[in-house]
């Protein structure tokens, strides 16, 4: 059996480019992703979004070309550097955006003007005209246009935004209803003044609690290697006690309920006797098959705690591992910063058209219209290539860990070694692995889209596919991305190109399924304990330290903001966890795959894992040993173990 694969797996024996076309591709999109930003700083979208633009289509602070049909374009506005709003409170909640007559001025109001009179006199005074370009500040209380053409009194005190010059009024509660619109529980001000100035007093506390959430991860980091086997325990118990205890409530309901009954006959009282006589049934099965479970799980289960043993040696040996989440973050934060830049850069692009009320717009014409699309494709695929080198980064550096049998051999930093190999021959492969994903979000999220415009127009039938369409396409998201990072395992392995290591990969988890199973099920509910364990402890340390403060500020707000940073911050630490795991466990599968430990076939294992293995055999003989039906109905399961 050992032979029977065509190809053998030859750990980091030689490192050959892999999927170049899908490189190829993934730079062309890049370069339209570049077009987009140069195209639309080109065209003076950066230029209109920065120094802002008033509603006949000139950009303030500078000199302007007549736009066609459109009175009061192509003016000099070199000295009115800022834009006013004539109602900036009138806001279009679904357009989200303000519904009101713009002009550029050269002072921004810095005080409330009640009256006409009070407009006119700040004209005079300040050389700033806040009605419209053909009103002259002597004419604002005589002439019958002003109603129209000047600002809604009173005016509201504002002040420029820093680097964008748009006038905004200083009291946000004008903004209440946007701010109602997105949040509807902060209608009342002082609740969110009160909400704020608490997070204000206790932002030294909440900095300390967001660094201990840090520490604690670390450490966790560290000591989960032994306390994974205590951890297992304890889901055991919580297991066996919740299933148990369920199943006993529920008979005891059913005695207590049939003896009450007796006495009452009525046909809801029976309803209810046979409702809780199905449901108690249906728990004990359940518990059974749960114990089932968990007594062919239980060898399994031996094997996620060596794995976890040795995910903890892994970190010891590679610590700069810690960080990889931090850098991941930092790129994404770098990405999205570009991405929305050109995103209000696309908002500003375009020719500008005259609109109903006669005002300029600026909109795409002909093909043009597409970019938002294209931009938003780039957003999915770029950051899931991100994600995807930090999945590959990993599995390089534990693929070189596990295969190096001499650890003292091991590179000066093997990630470095990694991000290099990455670099050098492995971009493909990620691009293609991240387009696989986009491809199924994408449709995901059209269908988000659309499920969202239903909301009002209730067609529950209608609904209900879109919302079975939606999961579906999440759980096949979420297994691609599980079957993506094992291919990235096996391409760090032997350098083979995506569908080549998918396929292999794929073949050995199938090989080992029940493995498999036991890992992400046990695995994952030890780090979920992990990450309650820092969210609670932060929480508690909180509850703690803002409870000397509790007489003069609020101290919700506060906690749900540390808990919240403590759980991401757990989050991001553990899921590199996760990988290491799910690395070592495809090594592991290769590994006991094509090596039996005989002489020139040795194993590359930890010792820990060769301990397990070990006490696998012996199971596994003392079974056959044992002969009779015992010994049969042990050997499958201890030999589906060995393999």
């Amino acid at each position: 059996s050992h032979k029977s694969s065509k190809r053998e797996w030859k750990p980091l024996e030689d490192h050959s480019c892999t999927d170049v076309p899908w490189l190829l591709l993934f730079i062309l999109f890049c370069i339209g992703m570049g077009f987009i930003c140069g195209f639309s700083i080109a065209t003076g979208a950066a230029a209109r979004l920065l120094s802002g633009y008033d509603s006949y289509g000139n950009i303030c602070g500078q000199k302007n070309v007549k736009v066609e049909g459109i009175i009061n374009s192509g003016l000099d506005l070199t000295h009115k550097k800022y834009v006013f709003f004539l109602d900036p409170c009138n806001i279009d909640l679904v357009h989200q955006k303000i519904k009101s007559l713009a002009l550029c001025v050269s002072a921004c109001p810095r005080k409330e003007l009640k009256t006409l009179a009070d407009i006119q006199k700040f004209a005079e005074t300040n050389g700033s005209t806040l009605c419209s370009y053909e009103l002259q500040p002597s004419e604002y209380t005589t002439d019958p246009r002003a109603a129209k053409l000047c600002p809604k009194y009173p005016v509201p005190e504002s002040a420029p935004i820093p680097f964008f010059h748009r006038c905004a009024p200083v009291n946000i509660s004008c903004y209440a209803k946007f701010a109602e619109a997105l949040i509807t529980f902060v209608s009342d001000s002082s609740v969110l003044h009160r909400l704020i100035s608490g997070v204000m007093t206790s932002k030294e506390i909440i900095m300390g609690l967001c660094l201990l959430s840090l520490v604690l991860s670390m450490i966790l980091m560290v000591i989960i290697r032994y306390i994974s086997r205590v951890l297992v325990w304890i889901l055991t118990i919580l297991v066996i006690l919740g299933s148990l205890g369920g199943t006993g409530v529920l008979w005891w309901l059913y005695a207590k309920q049939r003896i009450s009954a007796s006495a009452v006959e009525t046909q809801i009282a029976k309803d209810n006797l046979q409702a809780l006589l199905i449901y108690a049934i249906s728990a004990t099965v359940f518990t059974v098959i749960l114990f089932l479970i968990m007594l062919i799980m239980r060898k399994r289960v031996a094997l996620t705690i060596a794995l976890f043993h040795v995910a903890g040696k892994v970190f010891i040996h590679l610590p700069l591992l810690v960080f990889q989440p931090f850098w991941t973050f930092f790129v994404l934060i770098l990405f999205w910063t570009y991405w929305i830049t050109v995103l209000l850069f696309l908002g500003t692009t375009g020719s500008p058209v005259p609109n109903e009320e006669g005002f300029v717009e600026f909109r795409m014409i002909g093909p043009l219209k597409y970019m938002w699309w294209y931009h938003v494709v780039g957003l999915i695929w770029i950051s899931e290539f991100i994600l995807a080198c930090q999945q590959m980064t990993v599995a390089g550096a534990v693929v070189t860990y596990y295969f190096t049998r001499e650890k003292r051999n091991l590179p000066f930093t093997p990630i470095l070694a990694s991000v290099n190999r990455l670099v050098c021959y492995h971009l493909g492969t990620v691009a293609k692995g991240s387009f696989i994903i986009t491809l199924v979000k994408i449709p995901r999220m059209i269908l988000m889209y659309i499920h969202t415009q239903l909301k009002g127009k209730e067609n529950a039938c209608a609904r209900c596919m879109l919302k079975a369409c939606i999961c579906c396409l999440w759980c096949l998201e979420k297994c691609l991305t599980y079957l993506n990072q094992n291919a990235y395992t096996a391409t760090a392995i032997n350098s083979t190109n995506f569908c080549t290591s998918a396929k292999d990969a794929f073949v050995i988890l199938v090989e080992n399924a029940l493995r498999v199973a036991a890992i992400n099920t046990v695995g994952d509910f030890m780090l979920f304990l992990g990450k309650v364990l820092i969210v609670c402890s932060t929480g508690l340390a909180g509850i703690m330290l803002l409870n000397y403060q509790r007489d003069y500020t609020i101290w919700v707000l506060p906690l749900i903001i540390v808990c919240l940073f403590a759980f991401l911050v757990a989050h991001c630490f553990l899921s590199i966890y996760e990988m290491v795991v799910d690395v070592l466990f495809l090594c592991f599968a290769i590994d006991t795959k094509y090596n039996d430990g005989s002489p020139g076939r040795e194993f590359y294992m930890d010792k820990v894992l060769m301990e397990f293995v070990e006490n696998s055999r012996k199971s596994m003989k003392e079974a056959v040993r044992g002969g009779g039906a015992e010994g049969r109905e042990l050997k499958p399961m201890v030999g589906a173990d060995e393999e």
